[in-house]
């Protein structure tokens, strides 16, 4: 089995910021030459999350309404009232969508449906330099 490891930098704007990574990933797995296996996708830290979405402006805006009504950022936030940091929001959004997201690979091919993309949603209050680590292993 191999394991071929890329980091991926991506300038984020905060706020639900939504970025398609599907093409850097596609690219990280033809670079690889790896084939078949499983390809996963994760971010480091507490304020972003990766998931699959129709990377289509409508659907991005409605994601963006209901992480809102899930998880209103005017809440009152315990980690606000500790750190001042105005990011407590944030914190709890990104800890339900998640850090990772794995999809198989077959010939070469990352297994997605015809409208799922792979994407990094940052929740963060400022703008940011986010770090995507895409790991692929098999053969």
């Amino acid at each position: 089995m191999t394991v071929f490891t890329v980091t991926l930098n991506i300038d984020t704007r905060g706020f639900c910021d939504v970025h398609d990574l599907t093409p850097a990933v596609r690219d990280s797995v033809k670079s690889s030459g790896i084939t078949r296996g499983l390809v996963t996708v994760f971010t480091p830290g507490s304020t972003a999350g990766v998931t699959t979405i129709e990377f289509e402006e409508g659907v991005i805006e409605d994601l963006k309404k209901a992480v809102e009504r899930l998880i209103p950022h005017s809440l009152h936030y315990d980690h606000d009232a500790r750190w001042g940091d105005g990011n407590g929001f944030s914190h709890v959004r990104a800890s339900l969508l998640g850090p990772s997201l794995t999809v198989p690979l077959s010939a070469g091919k990352l297994l997605l449906g015809t409208w799922q993309q792979v994407v990094l949603v940052d929740f963060d209050n400022r703008p940011r330099d986010r770090e995507v680590v895409v790991q692929i292993m098999g053969d």
